[in-house]
């Protein structure tokens, strides 16, 4: 049986080969609590579609605190189509008065003080503190939770214990890109409902295409 340390390091040499090094975000954003305001309404949602709402919404709202006197009903009706639109609502607004009230209008680089606002957990935090201060930190969402159980590298199907699975196993250097490159192969390779291994160049080291034969 491979070593683990030998298995991860062939598994990110070949992620790197097919994707960007560069972490890329795909959430649409200018300001730290614009990425904070559109990952709480990707959840159960996709990043096209967050792309979508929030392009007309941070127009509407130009502000933080704009957001904060927002009408509940009216910003309801705004992110609708986003689902959970009335607790996506009331996490957006009461967010955007906690960030006022208790930092100083300031998204915190610190994931248990980020972790306190309405709607945050640590997928969201992790996010945070990666695409906007470039602090290492693993986001554990439904591809990386997927892809990593699948490759092997973690039995676990709690998102927070797969993050502190892979913190131990993936180089600090790799925390950030891991997502990013994971969701690009779980977008085009290693689908949900129809995973392409015939195509994955991962297959000889996935745990999953290997219980097939």
């Amino acid at each position: 049986m491979m070593h683990i340390k030998t298995k991860v390091r062939k598994i990110l040499n070949l992620l790197d080969l097919h994707y960007p090094v560069d972490a890329k975000c795909y959430l649409s954003h200018e300001k730290p609590y614009e990425l904070l305001f559109a990952t709480i309404l990707s959840a159960q949602c996709t990043d096209d579609r967050v792309n979508m709402i929030t392009e007309t919404l941070f127009k509407k709202y130009p502000s933080l605190a704009a957001f904060a006197a927002a009408d509940p009903s009216e910003l309801e009706t705004d992110i609708f189509s986003a689902g959970f639109y009335k607790v996506k609502a009331r996490h957006i607004i009461g967010s955007a008065n906690m960030l006022i009230d208790e930092f100083g209008g300031e998204v915190p680089a610190d994931i248990d003080k980020l972790t306190k606002l309405p709607g945050v957990g640590r997928k969201t935090a992790n996010l945070i503190l990666g695409h906007v201060y470039g602090i290492p930190a693993i986001v554990v969402d439904t591809h990386v939770k997927r892809i990593s159980v699948k490759l092997g590298l973690t039995a676990n199907e709690d998102p927070e214990k797969v993050e502190y699975a892979l913190m131990k196993i993936l180089p600090k250097d790799y925390w950030i890109r891991y997502n990013t490159q994971i969701i690009a192969h779980g977008r085009t390779v290693c689908t949900a409902k129809k995973p392409a291994c015939e195509n994955c160049f991962l297959c000889d080291l996935c745990e999953f295409n290997l219980k097939k034969f």
